[in-house]
């Protein structure tokens, strides 16, 4: 059964087994919602049927309900798309029902996935199976009954993590917890769930119906103080995201008024809160990232990835270390090369205190004599182009024919670093973001040279490690270093002009982002920002903030986190505090720049620092876009979110700067510009959007340049 649908298969046993099939995951559509309703009623009508299996197909229960329907929801505000089936078809087919069902759960049971198990009289599910309600993340919460019936499985506590956060658990977990009642084999899933099923027919195991549960749930004095705390928590952690308070506010219902009460409440939560901006940032978030990897003309010509088993990593520093982890913690064979048996030493232990056992396919070098079968090559010095250049020429003497020669560099033109190379099609940008074994995003840069396979190979590791694979195109900085360049100048424009440095992280932290960006900073260290400083300021003449701040605060002994002394002093086990020394070098840049405070600008609004901090940000965006740089505009929010840290629930840097407005920016920028000069012009992208009054993220019918990362 590959077609979407639901079949029922009724055995000589009298037990009939439902199988809903909507591959790759069984999504719970509108149609797949409707026919296991009709199956359901056939079975109930049927003499024959002592009881009911629900299944899914193709070794997965089901993935949840089918998120398109939201993004439907959203286009359209129509609420009445999302089918209105918790009390019907959970309820009064299922739970209520004069027959039992049991789910046989392998593979996921997510979301809608699971609150259908939940609302069946017992599960049995495959040692490998996980469980989830992950409804949070999209901005929504569980609709299906969730927030009712796993409180009364699990227990309070253990409800709220799996809610909250979007925890999954393992079938051992669900056994544990009460979620699960038996694990059995794949091979043995559907008998023993046919056999549970009929000892519940016949009394001769418990008939559960979860809703009406009490006995995990303790006594309502103690239920409204777990509450309390987890509303508090909430608050503290994500302030940003109203779906946590309103999941418990559905839980609290229930636990005060009963959980048919409970339902009807969760219903009416569920249709208000999918058409918040939440919902609408954090549900365009989740399709933008599973779009990254859609790639014209390479993704779309029918080629098979080649297999990448071994990976030598040049450079074992903070870089090197971090990219040879995430290929080792999931299982590729890595060689690292270094310059001496110091720095080898040194990076072979940064790697072996992340991972145990990585020794076992890791090797370190002195030299290349390694290389000879390596599949990829993955470069990650320091920014010197005279040093990439002769290690790019070397390689190529040394490793096959088929080996990719990647560069972890964050800035420098692709053109530049292999200029004296002959195989040009193999040169690719691979560039990771620090931590590089934790962050999740791998911005993959293409030349004009780059061939399509090579790109494909590089997408397919990417997902092997774990990370979003995202294609751009060619030029300083590529997407995420370009498009942010003007994050940490705005900041440093404003502070030039009077504004109090550690307001204006206080207030960038409090619009989302993790920390401000002074103490971004401090906490990535002055060396790689002084690098970039003149090949930024080369690139884009007259659009940079030109300031010898950073210099100053080398010069005074100051290099950030690194030695505990930067825009704020550091000390183990404490919050960063406030240096106030840090004035005197301000006032010694600004003498230098020649800028002093404003009377106007010491009087701005937070929303001012926002606006003056993000809008240049926006601007450069459009210029990337403009210039082909990036596939879709979709790719930047996903850059922003996973690499620079843009707040995941504004839906990433154009879905936001679309909801403020095109014209609202332009305008802005303007008035900037007339005061400050050039840092603050607006694009022509921009200002043709905002003339016309079009969405920044609507694709140019005339773009400046072909796209780059097309090809």
């Amino acid at each position: 059964m590959a077609r979407a649908g639901v079949d029922m298969d009724v055995g000589s046993d009298g037990v009939a087994v439902i199988t809903m099939s909507n591959p790759p995951v069984n999504a719970l559509s509108p149609s797949i919602i409707a026919e296991l309703k009709l199956k359901y009623k056939e079975a109930m009508k049927r003499d024959d049927v002592k009881a009911i299996v629900l299944t899914g197909y193709g070794g997965k229960f089901s993935g949840g309900f089918d998120i398109n329907v939201f993004a439907e929801v959203h286009k359209t505000g129509d609420v009445s798309l999302l089918p209105n089936e918790s009390v019907d078809l959970l309820v009064n087919t299922i739970e209520d029902a004069k027959k039992p069902s049991v789910a046989a759960i392998q593979g996921i049971a997510f979301g809608g996935g699971l609150e259908l198990t939940m609302s069946c009289h017992a599960r049995i599910s495959t040692p490998d199976a996980h469980f989830a309600l992950p409804e949070l993340s999209l901005g929504v919460i569980p609709g299906f009954g969730g927030t009712q019936r796993l409180p009364r499985l699990v227990g309070l506590p253990k409800a709220i993590e799996m809610m909250l956060l979007s925890k999954t658990i393992s079938a051992k977990e669900g056994k544990e917890y009460g979620l699960v009642d038996a694990i059995a084999s794949s091979k043995e899933l559907l008998t023993i769930t046919r056999l549970w099923a009929l000892a519940i027919a016949e009394r001769r195991k418990p008939w559960i119906s979860s809703l009406k549960r009490t006995d995990k749930i303790g006594s309502l004095a103690e239920a409204l103080d777990i509450l309390h705390a987890a509303r508090r928590e909430a608050k503290d952690t994500a302030p940003h995201m109203p779906q946590h308070q309103v999941c418990l506010n559905s839980i609290e219902k229930g636990i005060v008024y009963g959980g048919y009460e409970g339902l009807l409440n969760e219903t009416r939560l569920s249709n208000e809160i999918i058409l918040t901006e939440t919902a609408r940032s954090l549900v365009h978030v989740f399709f933008a990232e599973r779009t990254t990897s859609k790639v014209p003309n390479v993704t779309d010509l029918a080629l098979k990835p080649s297999p990448i088993r071994k990976v030598a990593v040049i450079g074992g520093g903070l870089m090197g270390s971090g990219i040879a982890t995430a290929l080792i913690l999931n299982g590729v064979h890595v060689i690292l090369k270094e310059i001496d048996s110091t720095f080898l030493h040194r990076g072979m232990q940064a790697i072996a205190d992340k991972k145990n056992n990585a020794l076992s396919i890791l090797k370190g070098v002195l030299d290349y004599s390694e290389f000879k079968d390596v599949d990829m090559v993955v470069e990650a010095i320091i920014e010197k182009v005279p040093l990439k250049q002769s290690i790019f020429t070397e390689i190529e003497m040394v490793c096959p024919k088929h080996c990719i020669f990647a560069t972890n560099t964050s800035t420098i033109d692709l053109n530049i670093v292999g200029e004296k190379t002959k195989s040009q099609g193999r040169i690719v940008g691979a560039h990771f973001f620090s931590p590089a074994h934790v962050m999740p995003l791998l911005e993959i840069v293409r030349t004009e040279m780059t061939s399509p396979q090579v790109i494909l190979d590089l997408i397919t590791i990417g997902k092997i490690i774990k990370k979003v694979p995202i294609v751009v195109g060619n030029c300083t900085g590529f997407a995420v270093n370009r498009t942010f360049f003007p994050y940490i100048q705005s900041a440093q424009l404003l502070l030039h002009v009077g504004v109090d440095l550690y307001r204006i992280d206080r207030v960038i932290s409090s619009f989302g982002m993790p920390m401000g960006p002074f103490q971004l900073q401090d906490v990535s260290g002055y060396g790689v920002a002084l690098a970039v400083k003149p090949i930024f300021a080369s690139a884009f003449k007259g659009r940079t903030f030109e300031t010898d701040l950073l210099d100053l605060m080398v010069k005074s002994g100051r290099n950030g986190k690194a030695n505990r002394k930067g825009y704020y002093l550091y000390q183990s086990g404490s919050k960063p505090k406030p240096d106030p020394s840090v004035q005197r070098i301000i006032d010694e840049s600004r003498k230098r720049t020649g800028i002093f405070s404003s009377e106007k600008l010491l009087s701005i609004t937070d929303q001012d620092i926002v606006e003056m901090i993000f809008f240049p940000v926006v601007n450069e965006a459009c210029r990337v876009m403009d210039e082909g740089v990036v596939i879709r505009a979709s790719d930047i929010d996903i850059a922003s979110v996973l690499g620079m840290g843009f707040p995941r629930h504004r839906g990433g840097l154009v879905f936001w700067a679309d909801t403020v407005g095109s014209s609202y920016i332009y305008s802005r920028l303007k008035t900037w510009e007339n005061t400050y000069g050039g840092f603050f012009t607006p694009s022509k992208y921009l200002e043709e959007r905002a003339t016309k009054g079009l969405p920044l993220s609507l694709a140019s019918s005339s773009p400046s340049h072909t796209s780059r990362a097309r090809m």
